[in-house]
């Protein structure tokens, strides 16, 4: 019998520095943009040593006007085992930033995921480059 792969979240470092909610009004959508590709830096794929972010696995991400974002993503392979639970890890990663009302995932896979998706940083870490 086979163990199943979990992806894991690494705890935010500097959680404490986190924007104090009575500020949320002077702060736009956009502006929680940088926290929220922090949050999906935290959440590894289970095969591979590298963050979903830098791996190239998230596609785009969006947030309106009431805080509510849409993260558009794939993974290395269809077939994924953790193709059902994996949404619901990111969304919750997502939910994380102080600011953010609610997060939906959607999964696609078209474009296929290639490993030209994969940042510099993300290729070094794995000695491709």
């Amino acid at each position: 019998m086979t163990e199943e792969l979990k992806p894991y979240i690494v705890p935010r470092q500097g959680s404490e520095n986190k924007v104090d909610p009575a500020t949320l009004g002077q702060r736009t959508p956009e502006e929680l943009g940088p926290d929220i590709v922090e949050a999906l830096r935290t959440v590894y794929d289970p095969e591979i040593p590298v963050n979903i972010y830098d791996l190239g696995l998230i596609y785009g991400f969006k947030v309106d006007d009431n805080y509510f974002v849409d993260v558009t993503m794939t993974l290395t392979a269809p077939g994924c085992p953790v193709a059902e639970t994996f949404p619901g890890i990111v969304e919750n990663a997502v939910k994380s930033v102080v600011g953010v009302s609610d997060a939906h995932v959607e999964l696609v896979f078209d474009p296929p995921w290639t490993m030209d998706n994969m940042s510099e940083e993300a290729k070094l870490e794995l000695g491709m480059i």
